[in-house]
C-alpha cells in the first residue's frame, strides 16, 4: 500500500475524475446543487404522503419508500465524492470503502426490487380495480417492502464479502469515484472469473427479474387499457403508470448498461458517467417526474401551502 503522510495507509485512492481538474470543479458545484434538490424533493414527497390522508394508499406508501431509498442511496455516495472533489486527497479508508459498497449496493438492489413491486401495484390498480384494496392489503404492502430490503441487502452482503476476499497485492487505486464492484474486479491480482460469474448471476436476479415482472405487468396493463372505450379513461389509466414507467426506464437502462456491458479500458469513462447518472441524477429527478405528472401530489402540495398561508 502507498504511504500517506509518513504512515502506513491501508485504504483506497478513488481516482474518479482526477485527470480532469477543471471538470472536478464543475462537478463539485453541480453535485452540491443536485444533492440539495434530491434531499428537498424526496423529503417533500415523504412529508406529503404522511400529511395528506388522501395519499394513505399503497401507491404512495411505495412511493414514499422509494423516496427514502433515493435519499439514502445518494447520501451513501455523494458526501464522500464531494470531499474528494474539493481537494487533492482522493482517499477513502478500507472500512469506509467496505461500508460504502455494502450500503450503496444494498440500496440499489432494494430499489430494483421495489420498482418491480410498484409495477405489480399498478397492475392491480388498473386490471383489478374492484379487488384492489383486497389484493393490496396493508400487511401485504409492508411484507413486500420488507422483502425488498432483506433481499437487496442479503445480495449486497454476499457480493461485498466475495469482493473483499480478493487479494489485491498492494494495489489500491480504484479508477472510479465510488467503491463499486466492476472497478474492484479490475484491481484484483488473481483470476476473477468466478467473481465475474457470481456478479453476473446476482445482476440477472436483481435486475432482470424485476424487469421481467415490470414488462409482464405493463403488458397486462396495456391490454386492459385498450379495452376501455372512453379516451378520458385511457388517459387516466396511462397517466397513473407513466411516471413509474419513466423512472423504471431511466434506472434500469443505466444500471444494466454498467453491469452487463463487456469490460474494457475504453468504456471506463463511460461507466463513470453512467454511474453518476443513476446514483445522482435519477434520485434528483424522480420527485419531479412523480409530482409533475401526478394530480394528487400537486393537490396535496397546494393544500399544505394554502394551509400554511392561511395560518399566517
Amino acid at each position: 500500500m502507498e504511504q500517506k503522510n509518513g504512515s502506513s495507509f491501508t485504504g483506497f485512492i478513488l481516482l474518479g475524475f482526477s485527470d480532469r481538474p477543471q471538470l472536478e470543479l464543475v462537478l463539485l458545484a453541480i453535485l452540491l446543487i443536485f444533492y440539495t434538490f434530491t434531499l428537498l424533493g424526496n423529503t417533500t414527497i415523504i412529508a406529503l404522503s404522511y400529511l395528506d390522508p388522501r395519499l394513505h394508499t399503497p401507491m404512495y406508501f411505495f412511493l414514499s419508500n422509494l423516496s427514502f431509498l433515493d435519499m439514502c442511496y445518494t447520501t451513501s455516495i455523494v458526501p464522500q465524492f464531494l470531499v474528494n472533489l474539493s481537494g487533492a486527497d482522493k482517499s477513502i479508508s478500507f472500512g469506509g470503502c467496505v461500508v460504502q459498497m455494502f450500503i450503496s449496493l444494498g440500496l440499489g438492489c432494494t430499489e430494483c426490487i421495489l420498482l418491480g413491486v410498484m409495477a405489480f401495484d399498478r397492475y392491480a390498480a388498473v386490471c383489478r380495480p374492484l379487488h384492489y384494496t383486497v389484493i393490496m392489503h396493508p400487511r401485504l404492502c409492508a411484507l413486500m417492502v420488507s422483502a425488498s430490503w432483506i433481499i437487496g441487502f442479503a445480495n449486497s452482503l454476499l457480493q461485498t464479502v466475495l469482493i473483499f476476499l480478493l487479494p489485491l497485492c498492494g494495489r489500491n487505486k480504484l479508477d472510479h469515484f465510488l467503491c463499486e464492484i466492476p472497478p474492484f474486479l479490475k484491481l484484483a491480482c488473481v483470476d476473477t472469473t468466478m467473481n465475474v460469474y457470481m456478479t453476473f448471476f446476482g445482476s440477472v436476479i436483481i435486475l432482470l427479474t424485476p424487469v421481467s415482472l415490470i414488462m409482464l405487468s405493463y403488458g397486462r396493463i396495456v391490454r386492459a387499457v385498450l379495452r376501455i372505450k372512453s379516451t378520458a379513461g385511457q388517459r387516466k389509466a396511462f397517466g397513473t403508470c407513466g411516471s413509474h414507467l419513466t423512472v423504471v426506464s431511466l434506472f434500469f437502462g443505466t444500471a444494466i448498461s454498467v453491469y452487463f456491458q463487456p469490460s474494457s479500458s475504453d468504456s471506463q469513462d463511460q461507466d463513470k458517467f453512467m454511474s453518476l447518472f443513476y446514483t445522482v441524477i435519477i434520485p434528483m429527478i424522480n420527485p419531479l417526474i412523480y409530482t409533475l405528472r401526478n394530480r394528487d401530489l400537486k393537490g396535496a402540495m397546494k393544500k399544505v401551502l394554502w394551509k400554511d398561508s392561511d395560518s399566517r
